[in-house]
């Protein structure tokens, strides 16, 4: 267990560790919203796990990181959640951060979870906003209860943690770029936890964004009957990702990586628009964040044309080629 951090305001110099997660030596995008958000919090400092931050230097100095704790765990693999938790404690103690802000992945917000516990900290996770009040006290809003409502949370703890939504924030870079300073950390673990990484398998490539941080999901629902094609089309059509019901995915239909809904992705994109999809409470969960909903139903009574900003009473097999025929000959206009 880490000292205790006093409860109250954070010092006004006290930095923010923002996590970065990252691929092929590539920041992932939701990483800069919270970086951006994090300016609003105080001095940026990011948490780089694993080799290649001086390709990535550039690019996080324009959105205003000041310093770069890049941490080496064991054999410099990405260290699973428990040492990845412990490691971060480390880091948190040497650069006197008391904020963490991470993105809310299901890997994520392990970690956030178990670093808080060692931390002794406050933690919030799909946080959909963070700010820090005049008294220095981390504030955050969220939507709970199937996004029906919007709670706002004042962290007490001395210490938090959060876990912020993909789309939360914009992502915006500094007018004056900066060149972030590096400061290496090679952390060496009480234990392993009792877990061992035996073998990876690498993701499949894909052209279409991940699921939790697209702007776009085109959903395909029970209506589908199986075929996702037309989905996939419109998905693409839009530069979106392609998401699924649990039906769908229970169904065999659609690997259960696509869920969205309680007890599978949750999204918040600017767009959602959902085909075949009869809105159970369950998928609301996951999806009513959303900015924009576009409902494809032949069922006049469905759930979801309750929370739709825009609902279409009709085939999607009709309804979704048609859609996707137009953007491509008005994309083709441009």
């Amino acid at each position: 267990m880490i000292e205790t951090a006093a409860a109250g305001s954070a010092p006004a110099d006290a930095p923010v560790l923002v996590l970065v997660d990252h691929h092929d030596a590539g920041v992932r995008a939701p990483v800069l919203e919270l970086l951006t958000v994090a300016r609003g919090l105080g001095v940026v400092h990011a948490v780089w796990f694993g080799d290649g931050v001086e390709g990535a230097l550039e690019q996080l100095g324009a959105y205003g990181v000041a310093t770069v704790h890049q941490v080496t765990v064991g054999d410099g693999t990405a260290p699973l959640p428990p040492s990845a938790a412990e490691a971060l404690a480390e880091v948190l103690v040497a650069s006197g951060a008391t904020t963490v802000l991470v993105s809310s992945t299901f890997e994520n917000k392990e970690v956030a979870a178990r670093l808080a516990l060692v931390a002794d900290a406050g933690l919030v996770v799909d946080a959909s906003g963070v700010e820090r009040e005049a008294d220095g006290r981390v504030v955050t809003v969220q939507q709970a209860f199937a996004s029906t409502w919007t709670v706002r949370a004042e962290v007490r703890a001395g210490r938090a943690v959060v876990a912020l939504k993909a789309n939360a924030a914009p992502a915006e870079p500094v007018e004056a770029p900066r060149t972030p300073h590096v400061l290496r950390h090679e952390v060496t673990l009480a234990s392993d936890h009792g877990v061992r990484v035996v073998e990876r398998t690498p993701r499949a490539a894909s052209d279409r964004p991940e699921l939790g941080e697209a702007q776009v999901v085109v959903v395909g629902g029970r209506g589908t009957e199986g075929d996702f094609s037309v989905v996939e089309e419109l998905a693409d059509a839009l530069g979106g990702a392609v998401g699924a019901t649990r039906v769908a995915t229970d169904e065999g239909w659609i690997g259960h990586e696509a869920q969205i809904g309680q007890t599978g992705v949750t999204i918040s994109p600017r767009l959602y628009i959902g085909a075949g999809v009869s809105g159970a409470v369950h998928h609301r969960g996951g999806m009513q964040a959303s900015g924009t909903i576009v409902a494809v139903n032949n069922d006049p009574e469905a759930p979801i044309f309750e929370i739709a900003d825009l609902g279409i009473v009709g085939d999607l097999f009709t309804v979704l080629p048609q859609a996707t025929a137009e953007i491509r000959r008005l994309a083709a206009e441009r």
